[in-house]
């Protein structure tokens, strides 16, 4: 990937992962698969294409994304403390092997998901730019949504997938007799899988916090034209509840399908 062509990952963190709640106290994005937290998968999908520079739209629970990223080198190193006055750290050793720029913002606690948008439009600086949620992988190929989302030229690209029913499907004659059954079948309607990229004129569709990027924002682009879906026809999943977390840490020992990046 040309340096030139890096551009702008907006994650939206903020939410309170109401349907992870109670299954664990820890917040959903940092929720971990294969040793690592959600999130961080996420991130290495997008950098594994050239895109390392991540703009985290934080709100609930913020402090522990911040934490967690204040202190990634220092976890992840070996590193000597000198105490008193003329004190620091030296780490020992080469880096913990991610070159990425992560920005930080609060975008306040109840601020809908297109709000939060808003709120990093000066980190985007006028630039096309990626919006994705923190709990969503797949083995997408990001060089390829990009060039469609160019080659289109509409405002706004959102990556359409084909998601499995949660239960079994039956099918039934008169009598009750079952004639068919399938266990969690891929549903034949495309969804949102996240993997969106916007042009700059999409941020005139956000009006404030309240603004919402669902129910609002995507449907005023499609209503005027301007929205294109991208077809991924490969592996994804999301992950809104601990059994989903679970399921999807044992796909990662399994065989990682999502795992498009080569290790340091």
């Amino acid at each position: 990937m040309n340096a030139k062509e890096s551009l702008p990952v907006v994650i939206l963190c903020g939410g309170q992962g109401t349907r992870m709640k109670g299954e664990t106290s820890t917040k959903k994005e940092m929720v971990e698969v294969g040793g690592r937290p959600i999130i961080w998968h996420v991130m290495k999908i997008f950098a594994a294409y050239g895109h390392s520079e991540f703009i985290l739209t934080l709100g609930y629970e913020g402090e522990v994304l911040k934490r967690y990223f204040l202190e990634y080198e220092m976890m992840q190193r070996d590193f000597t403390v000198r105490l008193g006055d003329s004190g620091g750290v030296a780490y020992h050793g080469s880096s913990a092997g991610e070159d990425w720029h992560v920005t930080l913002a609060n975008t306040g606690l109840l601020t809908n998901k297109g709000g939060r948008i808003a709120r990093v439009a000066p980190y985007i600086a006028g630039r096309t730019f990626f919006v994705t949620y923190g709990d969503g992988v797949g083995n997408l190929d990001i060089d390829a949504l990009l060039a469609f989302h160019r080659r289109h030229g509409k405002l706004a690209t959102v990556t359409g997938v084909k998601a499995r029913w949660q239960y079994g499907l039956l099918d039934a004659n008169a009598d009750g007799q079952v004639t068919h059954f399938e266990q969690k079948p891929r549903l034949e309607h495309w969804i949102n899988g996240g993997f969106m990229v916007f042009e700059p004129g999409v941020l005139d569709y956000l009006d404030g916090d309240a603004a919402h990027l669902e129910r609002d924002t995507m449907v005023r682009l499609a209503a005027e034209g301007q929205l294109m879906m991208y077809r991924h026809a490969g592996f994804w999943r999301s992950m809104d509840t601990f059994k989903e977390a679970q399921e999807l840490d044992a796909i990662w020992h399994e065989s990682a399908p999502w795992k498009v990046w080569q290790d340091q």
